[in-house]
Order: structure tokens, then sequence, then C-alpha cells
């Protein structure tokens, strides 16, 4: 089997030099983007990716503080991928179109299954994948996620990443049905390792289901991928609402799927930030940003989130509260003032009406 090529890269450090992980990015040839958000990763400009096949973007926002990237990476017309395998974690969500991706360790045991827009899954580590777009005509786009700057500056050795003779038996040992979708389970969820469709099998706002507590009429999918280190949500929450402020660690990238709106986001005693967002747009909070979600359109909000910062251990001991609990989340009455003020504004200019009378004790709409 060919090896993947890791590139002419010394793996040795200088002092005050770039970490591994930039200088494997530049010798890839790919630009990337920087920043706080992406506006909208289904128009984003790419470069062709000699290595890998289509074309593609690396993405560092400031909120994944080193500890994962993600990229967007397209086939054209009937384009394949270059087979490789990596030992770091890799979340896809397909943004547009249909096709096929091949996973294996042994080449004689190859297992294939097909994709759509808005499917999810996981390539488990180290296991050998190549991706086909089954299309004549359409070119298909996906979103990823990996802990690749992780491994890489931790390791210091491209050929540890993507040569390593390693199998991950008790993550993926090559068995029949690995990527077939299971039932959802009691907890509103799936425990999987695929995901035909993110937008249908999501709980939406106002239906029964799994409730995320941050906000009035919200619910959420838990989305598992069981042999994944990354834990998935998709989120929905009503017209004329919003959720609470809270905070957790770093690099969980929250893709919005449908709706329009906007977050804000701050560290204590620092200014507030204001993103404005629709489908297409990616947020990642930094670790103990506090962080707000509203939707300012006259349809429900959905998003998909995919990252583990409540796992992350806090500075100083303790994690993160998974539920955004205590310290970690300002309920109604304890928020600024002007932040409700601001969001009725906003209702009031798109021609939504606000619906948290209920909840809010500054609500006008009561």
């Amino acid at each position: 089997m060919t090896e993947t090529s890791a590139g002419p890269l010394s793996t040795a450090r200088p002092s005050g030099a770039q970490s591994l992980y930039e200088r494997w990015k530049e010798a890839e040839g790919l630009r990337t983007i920087r920043g706080f958000f992406v506006k909208n990763v289904l128009d984003a400009e790419l470069t062709p990716w000699t290595s890998r096949g289509g074309s593609a973007a690396f993405i560092n926002l400031a909120g994944s503080e080193g500890i994962n990237d993600s990229f967007i990476h397209e086939l054209g017309p009937k384009e394949s991928s270059t087979p490789i395998k990596h030992v770091y974690d890799e979340t896809i969500y397909i943004l547009r179109g249909r096709g096929a991706t091949t996973v294996w360790l042994d080449e004689g045991k190859k297992q294939t299954f097909e994709w759509q827009t808005s499917s999810l899954f996981a390539i488990p580590p180290n296991a050998w994948y190549q991706h086909f777009n089954l299309s004549g005509t359409e070119p298909a786009r996906y979103y990823g996620m990996t802990s690749a700057p992780l491994l890489m500056d931790a390791m210091r050795s491209l050929d540890f990443v993507f040569n390593n003779p390693y199998v991950f038996a008790d993550r993926f040992n090559g068995e029949d049905d690995y990527f077939k979708q299971t039932e959802r389970v009691p907890d509103g969820g799936y425990h999987t390792n695929f995901v035909a469709d993110v937008l249908g099998c999501s709980i939406m706002a106002g239906t029964a289901g799994y409730d995320d507590s941050r906000g009035p009429g919200a619910r959420g999918t838990r989305f598992n991928l069981v042999n994944s280190t990354r834990r998935n949500h998709a989120s929905s929450w009503p017209i004329g609402s919003y959720k609470m402020a809270h905070r957790h660690g770093p690099g969980i990238n929250i893709l919005i799927l449908r709706g329009q709106g906007y977050s804000i986001w701050w560290l204590p005693g620092q200014p507030v930030e204001r993103i404005d967002w629709g489908p297409g747009s990616v947020v990642v909070p930094g670790e103990g940003w506090y962080h707000q979600h509203f939707n300012a359109s006259p349809e429900p909000v959905l998003f998909l989130a995919i990252g583990s910062g409540n796992e992350r251990p806090r500075a100083g001991g303790g994690s993160w509260a998974a539920s955004g609990s205590g310290e970690d989340q300002i309920e109604f009455e304890d928020e600024d003032p002007a932040i409700h003020r601001e969001f009725e504004t906003e209702l009031a200019r798109n021609g939504v009406k606000c619906t948290m009378g209920d909840v809010h004790p500054l609500c006008t709409a009561r």
C-alpha cells in the first residue's frame, strides 16, 4: 500500500518558529481563513488541493485556540479524493451534493456508504478513506473539523500522524454496517457513526423532545458519533426568542443550518462583540467567552454544534459545566438590560414579534 505523503518538512522546531501544524498547512498550499467567524462556507473561495484532490481552504478561527481546526473541501463532478489516513479525528458535515465514502483497514475488506446534503459522520482514526462525488453535473462540498493541530503540535512528527501502523481496533475494526444510522435513543438523540440527514433528524423548536434548557421552546438533538472523541448536537429555538448567555471550553464549531439572526460574545470586563449570521455561517466561541444566540428571523433557527469544549479541563481546576449552569450561565433576570432592548429593536426592524413575555422580565410583549 502506498504510504501517505507527509511533505518535506523538518519536525524540529527552532525557538520562535511556526508550529509543525502551521508549516504543514503552508506546504499543502491552501489559504487559511482566520478571524472570529465565517460568513458563509457555502460560497467561500477555495484553491486546488494538490495532495488530496479537489479544492479546499483551512479555517482557524480564534475560538478554536489550537485544539482543533476546520476546513472546507469540494470535489468537482465525478471527482474523487486521494486515499489518505491519519491518527487525528475528523468529523464531516456535507454542505451540498451527493456522493460516497469508502473506508478500510485492509484492502480486501473495504466498506462504502453513500451520503447527501446534510449528512454527518466521523472518519475512524488511522483508517484509510476516500471520498467520491457521484454527481456528473454538480460539485460536492463538505465541512470538516479535526484535531490535527493538537496531534501535530503534541507529537511533532508528521510520520507519526500520517504513516502510523497502529490500528485503533476499539474504535473501528472493519465492522459491517459501521456507517449505518441507528434509531433515535430515549434521550432525544442518536448514538451512531452516520446520520443521513441532520436537518431531517433534528428536533425542531415547538415540538416534543430534548429541552436544551437555555431558552423558551428551545430543543436539542444529540448526535454522539460513538467512536469519535467529538460530541455534536443540533439546537433549534423559536421565532422571536433567544438563549441565555453561557460559556464553555474552546473549539465548538457552530454551523448555522436554518434561519437568520446574530450572536454576541464577550470576556468578563471586555466589550461585547456582535456577529450577524445566516445559513452557512460558522462561529466558534473561545474558552470562557460568554456568548448568546438570537433568532431575529420569521422562522425557527437551527444550528449544528461540532466539538467537545465542555470536556476540556478549566484553568485552575475542575471542568466546564456541560449544561452551562451556575456561573457559566446568565439567567434572563441577571443579564444586561441593553441586550433585550437591542433584540426587540432588531425584531421590530424585521417585522417579528417578541415571544419572550412569559420568561423575560423586561419583555414588552406581555
